[in-house]
């Protein structure tokens, strides 16, 4: 992250770490036996993030927020963003394409990184959401060719481009903060 908010820093650093906890779950709906212990070893990775860095928030509630003024803003973005999804899925289950539900969600995603980059005022997320719509793009011909759940590579995707994204927001807070405690 590349903010002058610590208190945004250090929970977009814990957020990222549950996420990629969810998205390396979701992963593990049908993985390749293989990928099973790393996306493992990922959650647990992500329940450490997300444990050490939401203690930092924590101690560091009352700092100030980007988010300050602007969480009604906030709050409609993330409805947003779960009525898209939910929409859009409910659309797939009902055209018999279930296995795409992880793909649409992990796009949609991938997309509210955009104007939450504007409301957070941390440009850095505009990348991560790219990244992670082009990965997802190149995911299709590959989920349109093979018959397997979407979520066995889109949460791989998505869960390391985070925790990859929180790894760098880890180092940057650690040059600029100290430890998070």
């Amino acid at each position: 992250m590349l903010t002058e908010f610590v208190r945004d820093h250090a929970f977009t650093i814990a957020w990222f770490g549950l996420m990629a906890v969810v998205w390396l779950g979701w992963a593990q709906e049908d993985p390749l036996p293989r990928w099973r212990w790393w996306l493992g070893a990922g959650s647990v990775l992500g329940v450490a993030v997300a444990g050490v860095f939401g203690y930092a928030v924590g101690q560091r509630w009352r700092e100030p927020s980007a988010l300050e003024g602007f969480y009604a803003w906030f709050g409609v973005l993330t409805l947003a963003e779960v009525v898209l999804a939910a929409a859009g899925a409910f659309v797939l289950w009902r055209r018999g394409k279930s296995r795409w539900i992880a793909w649409w969600v992990a796009f949609v995603v991938a997309l509210h990184f955009m104007p939450l980059a504007f409301l957070l005022r941390d440009w850095s997320l505009i990348v991560l959401g790219i990244v992670q719509a082009l990965a997802l793009a190149a995911l299709i011909p590959r989920l349109s060719r093979d018959d397997v759940v979407s979520s066995r590579l889109v949460g791989p995707v998505m869960g390391v481009t985070l925790l990859v994204f929180a790894a760098a927001s880890i180092v940057v807070f650690y040059r600029s903060e100290g430890l998070p405690w």
